[in-house]
Order: structure tokens, then sequence, then C-alpha cells
């Protein structure tokens, strides 16, 4: 059984969308064998310091997140990919009390089973960027722009991969080449796709909306 954590108390006392939901989820969880932490400005919890779970509040619905999800059985479907992009994590939504009390069985179920995935010590194959193709938009701007290629090569592997999915997400070239042309100075100044770059964020090295407090995104150079 898990010790409520002070942090996470502080959390809830704090949530307005759905804070009821979101606490008999928390009764769910903590009779379990994982240890509640207060991860990421979320409630968390782990098993013998490993990741297992982590609570999330959207305006649309709420979830238990597992970060190794795409590991799980899930006969029944449950556990939904958020996006097509997300290679290891899934998540349990709901949109009701009543739904999350129809599925607490299912609730346990996923976390003992997540539990054991991280015994067992089985890992995701991620994708490596050598698995995603370059557009040939990309590289005739590289074949242009010779300083511009240098930074994009430099980038982490993580930067490169979220980048070329935007650009290979565009159905029509043109509509890759602004994308590639709209992220230059990102890349040059060696910024990923979704890193601050107004120095307000909260959650650096990522953006957490800041920038709206001066009026939009700044334009942003090289160096």
């Amino acid at each position: 059984m898990s010790i409520a954590n002070p942090q996470v108390t502080i959390y809830f006392e704090n949530e307005t969308r759905w804070k009821d939901e979101l606490l008999t989820l928390r009764a769910i969880m903590l009779p379990l064998p994982i240890v509640e932490e207060y991860k990421w400005k979320s409630p968390c919890y782990t098993f013998e310091g490993k990741n297992i779970a982590i609570l999330q509040s959207f305006k649309e619905y709420y979830a238990l997140a597992f970060f190794k999800g795409a590991l799980l059985q899930d006969e029944a479907k449950f556990l939904v990919q958020p996006t097509e992009n997300v290679q290891a994590g899934r998540q349990l939504r709901f949109t009701s009390l009543e739904e999350l009390i129809s599925k607490k069985d299912i609730i346990r179920m996923c976390v003992f089973e997540a539990i054991e995935v991280e015994k067992s010590n089985v890992q995701i194959a991620y994708k490596t960027v050598d698995d995603f193709p370059v557009p040939d938009e990309l590289v005739k701007v590289f074949m242009e722009d010779e300083p511009f290629k240098v930074a994009f090569e430099s980038l982490t592997p993580g930067r490169k991969k979220a980048y070329l999915l935007h650009y290979n997400q565009a159905a029509q070239s043109k509509t890759k080449l602004a994308r590639i042309e709209k992220s230059k100075g990102r890349i040059l100044c060696g910024k990923g796709l979704t890193d601050c770059i107004c120095g307000l964020s909260k959650r650096m090295p990522g953006c957490d909306g800041s920038h709206k407090q001066i009026g939009g995104i700044p334009e942003l150079t090289s160096i």
C-alpha cells in the first residue's frame, strides 16, 4: 500500500475540473504495491523507482497514463494511444465518475501488469532517427544551405525525429517546404520543435505557453 504524498494532496486541493474523479482514481491506486510521487506537476506512481503511471487532467477527459502501456496485453482494447507518434505511452481515459468506477478492476489489472513489465526489464523498441524518412524537400534545402544542414545534423536524435515527423505529416510538397522554412530559425539555434524560445517557460526546455504573455511567439534568428 502506498502512502499519500503531501505534494499530491496539494495538487488535488488545486484541481478544479475533475477533482472528485481524480480523487477516486487516487483511492483506487493507493492500496496497490506502488509509490505515490509528484513528478511533472502531476501525481505519478512508481515501482522500485521506475515510473509506472501518471494521472492526467484534460478539458474533455481525465486519464491514467502508463509509461510503457504499449507493452501491456490490453485484450479488451481499453488503452488509447494519445497520438500516432507516441511509441510507448498509453492511456486509460474516463469522462465520468461512473465510468471510472465500472473500470476499477481494469485499472488494477493494468497496474499489476505494468509492474510485471518492469520486473521483467523488457524495453520498448523505439524507432531511431534512421527509421524516419528524410523528405526530398529537406534534402533539397540541405543542398542549398550548408549551415542549415550542419545545424540540423547537430540536433539531438529526439529533436531530429520531431522535425522529420512534422515535415512528413504534410501531404503537399509546398507545405513541407513552408514548414522547413518556418523552422529554420529554431534549428539554427539548436532548438527543438516544441522547445521554449521566449525564455519564460517554467517547464524548460519545453514550451508551456508563456509566450502568450508577450503577445505571441517571438521571431527567432540564428546565432
